[in-house]
């Protein structure tokens, strides 16, 4: 592209990702200097279409940012009233009383929301206060300094035919430059992952870690629902084939979010985590409630899991990375949003603080000590043990080591043991095929549960065919020379989209990525075994066009 010159434009500080972690810094930023120059750049058609989450929402990040919340009108209107935890059996379930459970367990206080419409709020807020939006504006490289510090992003680019090459009507992007650039793209951005190796940030600390996070909306019979109920379960169907859970969480007009979470530290490459999501939704539990209403939204998301021990260096000349960029989610809560609101917040205090003294394309330390000393720390330090806990001892123990661990942590601000590790990679925890059996999913019913392609056009996604694919094979063999003789391609099943096929024609085996289909979920980043497909960035506006997730 080296032909095409590039237009540039200066600001005090870049913010690529319109979640929760870029809009709290866009805001706090304003907050504190109405002069600064902050834009914030938004791959998704709006702010808000690509948010996915479950999501019970733990005001506390919003209480720090925008105190007056309630009156300015946040989209936070159904308070949890009811809080229920069940382990399943095929047919049965058994209540798990709430009393033995730590305090932080407690939903009592939080909120059911549409995260997608709270994003959608907050940018409307940033807006007033001078910040400037540009969603459709995917962020496809990073820009470096003479010193290979980071100093902006390319953004905007149009254009190219699949080979890559420019085609007719190609637009090479614009150069944002900032003095510092914040990435919040959310789980496994393609700049933040960019970033993380380029600075070996991840030196020293244990490999993130990830679930698939699946997600229905339902309209539901009225006399079925329960405003305010917060649901999760635990066990069937996945067993001991993957560590995972649910939720059913009632908000208003009668809907209900319906979510599957699945581990991707699971071995069996069989395993289907989309089946086991359209299973589960076939326990009497679930299907009494379902029954006689109706799927109007369908959406999947990596989730970052690896918690405390996890989380790399936050910082690099120039840039910083916030929320799930850096992985913030306390697992036994299944909450990231308030960590992600308070990341932002605290990067943007840092660079205000560092452009007041003069500063700029330095590595913003006060926001690493913060993160990790702060409230954020102290919310995940507490929990640090339960994932490792899963992982190696199973569902069972886990609970009872786990609870005994965060009451401990919880009381005493100690653990008796210590910091366990994760070991291996999720790419790395994949089996090899000829150890399983190949696993019989029940036929979708087309009433309860569905075929992926179906439940994909619920997703409202859309690419344009004539661009390059945004997945990308390294090596275009490995897929039926390696990862099909030896993990049976397991690429076919862990994508919660249908992106990715075999198909047997005269010439042997054929791997086709579809990626029309992909909602950005990244789990082929995560889970490939041979590490073999990079995630990137198609042309702005494109993906999944999320309503209320």
């Amino acid at each position: 592209m080296s032909d095409f010159q590039r237009e540039s434009m200066e600001y005090d500080v870049v913010i690529v990702g319109g979640g929760p972690a870029g809009l709290s810094a866009a805001i706090r930023l304003k907050q504190l200097d109405a002069d600064l120059q902050v834009v914030l750049l938004e791959k998704g058609s709006e702010v808000g279409a690509h948010i996915l989450s479950g999501a019970v929402l733990d005001p506390c990040g919003l209480d720090a940012l925008i105190p007056d919340w309630k009156d300015k009108g946040a989209p936070l209107n159904v308070p949890v009233t009811e809080d229920n935890f069940y382990m399943l059996g095929e047919a049965g379930k058994l209540r798990i009383p709430n009393w033995p459970m730590p305090p932080l367990m407690n939903n009592h206080g939080n909120y059911i929301v549409s995260m997608g419409n709270v994003c959608r709020w907050m940018a409307e807020h940033a807006e007033e206060m001078g910040v400037e939006i540009f969603p459709g504006m995917a962020c496809s490289e990073l820009v470096y300094g003479e010193n290979g510090e980071v100093r902006g992003v390319v953004a905007g680019e149009f254009g190219k035919n699949p080979d890559g090459t420019p085609g007719p009507s190609y637009e090479p992007g614009m150069e944002l430059l900032g003095k510092y650039v914040f990435l919040g793209e959310g789980v496994r951005g393609s700049l933040s992952k960019e970033v993380i190796e380029k600075y070996d940030l991840s030196a020293g600390k244990e490999p993130q870690k990830f679930g698939l996070g699946m997600k229905e909306i339902w309209e539901i019979d009225p006399a079925k629902h329960h405003e305010g109920r917060v649901t999760h379960t635990m066990g069937w169907p996945l067993g001991s084939n993957a560590g995972g859970g649910s939720f059913i969480y009632h908000l208003e007009n009668n809907q209900v979010y319906v979510g599957f979470v699945v581990h991707l530290n699971y071995e069996n490459p069989y395993l289907y985590p989309y089946m086991e999501f359209q299973r589960f939704k076939h326990h009497p539990m679930v299907a009494e409630l379902l029954e006689g209403g109706k799927r109007v939204a369908y959406g999947a998301r990596a989730i970052s899991e690896g918690g405390y021990q996890s989380m790399p260096k936050m910082v690099a000349p120039g840039v910083a990375l916030l929320g799930c960029s850096v992985g913030m989610v306390n697992v036994p809560r299944i909450k990231g949003n308030h960590n992600a609101m308070l990341s932002g917040k605290a990067a943007a205090e840092a660079a205000f603080a560092a452009l007041q003294d003069g500063r700029s394309s330095d590595e913003l330390s006060d926001y690493e000590t913060e993160v990790r000393e702060g409230a954020i720390g102290k919310d995940l330090k507490m929990v640090r043990n339960v994932k490792p806990m899963w992982s190696k001892y199973g569902l069972t123990a886990s609970l009872t080591l786990g609870g005994l661990d965060m009451w401990t942590n919880n009381t005493l601000g100690f653990s008796f043991f210590g910091t366990l590790g994760h070991g291996k990679t999720d790419a790395e925890a994949t089996g090899i095929s000829a150890k399983f059996e190949p696993i019989d999913y029940p036929k979708p019913d087309g009433k309860l549960s569905f075929d992926r392609l179906t439940n994909v056009s619920f997703s409202f996604t859309n690419h344009e065919e004539s661009q390059p694919a945004h997945l990308q094979l390294k090596d275009p063999h490995v897929p039926t020379s390696i990862n099909l003789p030896k993990y049976a391609e397991p690429a076919q099943r862990y994508c919660p989209a249908g992106v990715y096929e075999v198909v047997e024609d005269e010439s042997g085996p054929r791997f086709v990525i579809n990626f029309q289909n992909c909602v950005h979920c990244k789990t082929c980043d995560i889970k490939d075994p041979s590490q073999n497909i990079n995630w990137t960035v198609p042309q702005g506006g494109e993906g999944p066009n999320y309503p209320n997730m």
